[in-house]
């Protein structure tokens, strides 16, 4: 049974051994560690990350193995015997793609991280809402990592090959005046950053632009027929409801909702549009800008909510022939990639806040540098500036901010 795998491997290996792009998590993955899961939405790379890893460390498949869990020979056979086997003849890493399409995973990787104290198992996930719900079973045994599409930096890399030096927040707010003038010096920045508005999110866009949109249409439909079902005992009319939802949502940009109004737009209860927002967050789809109080977020209304990224956007319009406000899609890839680095609230009288204190109002070229009814110093109040290669003092360019990761 090894041996089929091992077959699979090496043909996965060669193809990946063409990949030298890294995403930015792989360095950042403590590879020690016995148990580890990384997790995100479709489509983010996580299966590359993966070969990646047995491409560095292991020469011999029989020593480090990289199998899917929704091969039908691991559910005939099981995985934990599998496993089993690999381990008795002296592999010492497993790697698990996929493994939220292997019913009862959570025990078996628990079992396994029990039963062989000297081997490693490196598991993946696209579905973030089932790896979650089987997060607090292993929680004292796995470390997650969590991997977001492409940063606006990573793409520049795999796009044009010019490599740029990750950012820090502090140094973007201090130093943007240098940093912009350096990097916009060596390319012509805001055109590879509208390409990233529609194209850039997503590694696969290398395998051809053409192909792109319908790759994500796809990526968008597993996610509410595959993932999603497998969290909830879903009936269709449900999953008509979450895309009724989630196209509501997309053509409101950036979305305030209204929770009674969606109930009766819906025909479904308040209880259930709550959690239908949160699972559409928790499925790669949404992100949500709550207020910064205390509370449980699930018992809390998000102030707004946004799509995950900007690439979504594009898909909306080419499906409805919906045009989209270019003040949504600032906001959006601002949240996107910022919100990897601090944690962001929904604050009365500007756009965003940070878990420090710092308000951002983000807008076109002509933005005013200061926002009425907030009371700013030089420190915590900044202007965030779509369409312009440089900033000046506290007006700072947008495309700047997607060098955070």
């Amino acid at each position: 049974m090894i041996e089929k795998f091992i077959e699979i491997h090496i043909s996965l290996i060669k193809e990946a051994r063409k990949l030298t792009f890294r995403r930015y998590l792989y360095n950042n993955i403590d590879w020690n560690n016995r148990l580890i899961g990384i997790i995100g939405a479709r489509g983010v790379g996580k299966t590359t990350l993966l070969l990646q890893y047995c491409i560095e460390y292991f020469d011999n498949p029989e020593d480090g193995l990289y199998l899917s869990a929704d091969n039908i020979n691991i559910a005939s056979k099981g995985l934990y015997n599998l496993a089993e086997e690999f381990f008795n003849f002296g592999g010492k890493v497993l790697l698990i793609d996929e493994v939220q399409k292997y019913p009862n995973w959570q025990q078996e990787l628990k079992n396994l991280y029990d039963s062989f104290p000297s081997k490693k198992v490196i598991f993946s996930g696209s579905s973030s809402i089932n790896i979650l719900k089987g997060k607090s079973d292993l929680s004292r045994r796995v470390i997650f990592y969590k991997l977001k599409g492409l940063s606006f930096r990573e793409f520049l890399l795999l796009h044009t090959g010019k490599s740029f030096e990750k950012l820090k927040m502090e140094e973007i707010l201090t130093n943007h005046v240098k940093i912009a003038g350096d990097i916009s010096n060596e390319i012509p920045i805001l055109r590879y950053y509208n390409e990233y508005l529609k194209f850039g999110y997503y590694p696969f866009f290398k395998e051809g632009i053409n192909t792109f949109y319908g790759k994500l249409d796809n990526v968008v439909d597993k996610i509410f027929y595959e993932d999603i079902p497998l969290l909830f005992n879903v009936k269709p009319d449900s999953i008509y409801n979450l895309k009724k939802l989630f196209y509501l949502v997309a053509t409101s940009q950036p979305f305030t909702p209204n929770i009674s109004r969606l109930s009766s737009q819906l025909g479904i209860s308040k209880e259930y549009i709550y959690i239908y927002i949160d699972e559409l967050e928790k499925a790669g789809l949404f992100n949500l800008l709550y207020s910064n109080t205390t509370g449980f977020n699930l018992l809390r209304k998000p102030q707004k909510i946004y799509l995950e990224n900007v690439n979504l956007f594009t898909l909306i319009e080419k499906e409805k022939g919906f045009g989209v406000e270019k003040g949504s899609t600032r906001e959006t890839f601002f949240l996107n990639q910022v919100s990897e680095v601090v944690r962001l609230f929904f604050p009365d009288k500007t756009d965003f806040m940070d878990n420090t204190g710092r308000y951002f109002e983000v807008g076109g070229k002509g933005k005013t540098d200061k926002v009425k009814n907030i009371e700013s110093t030089s420190k915590n109040h900044f202007t965030i500036c779509d369409d312009i290669n440089i900033g000046f003092k506290n007006k700072i360019p947008l495309w700047v901010f997607g060098f955070l990761y």
